[in-house]
């Protein structure tokens, strides 16, 4: 971690409601981070009213027009995350698995800011990517009301499948560190109280370094 301890770790929490789980975790990143001197650029999406809805004219995949046309982005906050995306060493994604899937406002996250001209850059539309970010660690904290063994025997695991095979190579090849923690809608404060100490062991481990 040499030399990557004064770049900044962005940290993105997709959840609607205000004190659940998925917040205490985030928190828990945060403060950890911090602890470690290790600059944040925390986001909680729903409270930041990110627009997760790309237009038609965003809705380009390759080319320098493409590129062109995104560059100028009107909206500030679109801009700042793609900024903060450009200069991280890290990436945390804190959300629940809703339907084998990310919430609306964090694909939609995924969708306007890992766009062609920031994250990548395509030759041809298929061709290899050629990753124009840096980033080192991609850690994903995932709550689930599913237990493992029925979630793996009738969907697999379409999560992991996002974010490991299909977005990894967009973003430098980072490191992929996925903890699934569940079930959490029947969890008391001890297993809870654990898996808030788990995350934080994985991130001291990924990110406290100096």
């Amino acid at each position: 971690m040499t030399g990557t301890a004064s770049r900044p770790v962005v940290v993105l929490l997709a959840h609607p409601r205000p004190g659940s789980f998925n917040h205490a975790l985030a928190e828990r990143v945060r403060a950890t981070l911090e602890r470690a001197g290790r600059p944040v650029r925390f986001h909680d999406l729903y409270a930041e009213g990110f627009d997760p809805v790309l237009t038609a004219e965003e809705a380009y995949t390759s080319g320098t027009r493409a590129e062109d046309f995104l560059a100028a982005e009107p909206d500030p906050l679109v801009r700042r995350h793609r900024e903060e995306v450009r200069d991280a060493a890290g990436l945390v994604a804190i959300h629940p698995n809703w339907w084998g899937k990310p919430p609306a406002i964090l694909s939609g996250w995924l969708d306007r800011i890992l766009v062609p001209g920031v994250a990548y850059r395509l030759d041809d539309a298929g061709g290899a990517p050629e990753s124009l970010l840096a980033l080192e660690h991609l850690l994903v904290v995932n709550t689930s009301d599913t237990p493992e063994d029925r979630e793996r025997a009738l969907f697999g695991d379409p999560l992991d499948a996002i974010w490991r095979r299909c977005l990894a190579p967009y973003l430098g090849e980072p490191e992929v560190t996925r903890l699934v923690l569940r079930v959490v809608a029947d969890a008391g404060a001890d297993d809870r109280a654990k898996w808030l100490d788990d995350v934080e062991g994985e991130v001291t481990h990924l990110f406290g370094g100096r």
